[in-house]
């Protein structure tokens, strides 16, 4: 039994070995030939993003003690390489050391800080790294490496990243041991790129206890406390996003903020933010489906004055004439589905009760 499992540890190790080989041949041939360098390091990248045949996840499998499980976090069973080559480099922390000194050369180029962040996030925070400048270098460019996927995930509407992300919040915020190990501006940094995700990638549950462990920021005295930065965070977001059915994931995640205590600055700020996606045309020309959602955003949010908002919203809409043919239209299919609907309810209620009465 013991020599069966000594035999697939080892060929989940020489697996994983041949990975990294084939890692470093890449990246030399990214760095002895500019001109392919980008095409090179997006290949790479694209790689280690791939998600782990059935094969290949048989040998790494195999040889894990306790180590990776595809469905420990509930991530639908995927495992992707950076996943089992980020464990790797932590319990064997020299096996990728060729590879940080190549990506340190190609360190200015596209693409390297993403793989950077996918291959070293765990590393950083289990190795210990005496030079202050290099611990800062190298985790300023794990949260530069980890927005850059994140925002891939976002454009894609994909939770590709997700267990980066995962990692992150709830090994690394919410883990003041680990946490601590990276300087204080780059947790701040790190925190900052969290609240910008956390709705997209459905860890709500989580913002009791990351809201708490949320850095002091210099400016606190101006901006308000950790509830207020993260809302501005969550603001600043919503105003980027370009994907519809991310734009409504977010607006329907968003109804948990109420009941936050805010500055009147930031609760104004995300009001604006709302409000100006419930109006067709620019700057954001939302569609029908994130005009309504924003709408029912805001009124939960902010209950007092919906009524005089939706009355200036109807005066507004007169200066778009263009619109008005369809929102006629859509007004009279939904009174009519608001009708139709009714008196199902009045039909199948009464036809209930005349089938108790007779039962009585």
């Amino acid at each position: 039994m013991s020599e069966a499992s000594s035999s697939s540890t080892h060929r989940s190790s020489a697996y994983l070995n041949a990975l990294t080989q084939e890692i470093e041949k890449k990246l030399q041939r990214a760095l002895a030939s500019p001109s392919q360098r980008r095409n090179l390091l997006q290949e790479l990248f694209a790689d280690i993003a791939l998600e782990v045949d059935d094969r290949a996840r048989d040998i790494i499998l195999s040889g894990e003690e306790g180590g990776i499980c595809p469905a420990e976090d509930g991530i639908d069973s995927r495992l992707c390489f950076y996943d089992v080559l980020a464990d790797h480099y932590v319990r064997m922390p020299e096996s990728g050391q060729r590879i940080l000194d190549l990506i340190v050369q190609l360190w200015s180029q596209l693409f390297v800080s993403h793989i950077f962040a996918l291959l070293f996030h765990k590393w950083i925070f289990e190795v210990q790294l005496n030079n202050d400048e290099v611990l800062l270098r190298y985790s300023s460019a794990l949260v530069q490496g980890a927005t850059n996927v994140f925002w891939i995930d976002i454009q894609t509407n994909s939770r590709h990243f997700q267990s980066l992300f995962r990692y992150l919040l709830e090994e690394v915020a919410l883990e003041p041991a680990r946490l601590n190990k990276i300087p204080v501006q780059v947790q701040r940094d790190l925190f900052l790129v969290l609240s910008r995700f956390i709705f997209f990638y459905n860890s709500v549950d989580k913002l009791e206890s990351f809201l708490k462990q949320f850095p002091v920021f210099p400016n606190a005295f101006l901006v308000g406390g950790s509830a207020d930065f993260f809302v501005i965070e969550v603001a600043d977001q919503l105003q980027k996003l370009k994907v519809e059915p991310v734009l409504l994931h977010y607006l329907s995640q968003i109804k948990v903020l109420q009941g936050m205590e805010l500055r009147m600055t930031t609760s104004t700020r995300l009001k604006t933010c709302l409000y100006s996606f419930t109006s067709p045309g620019g700057p954001m020309y939302p569609t029908r489906a994130v005009r309504h959602a924003a709408w029912d955003a805001l009124d939960f949010l902010f209950p007092v004055g919906q009524y005089p908002r939706h009355v200036i919203s109807l005066f507004f809409r007169l200066l778009y004439p263009w619109c008005w043919p369809s929102s006629c239209w859509n007004f009279i299919m939904s009174w009519l589905k608001a009708v139709l609907h009714t008196l199902l309810r009045v039909v199948f209620s009464s036809w209930e009760k005349v089938r108790a009465e007779k039962n009585s």
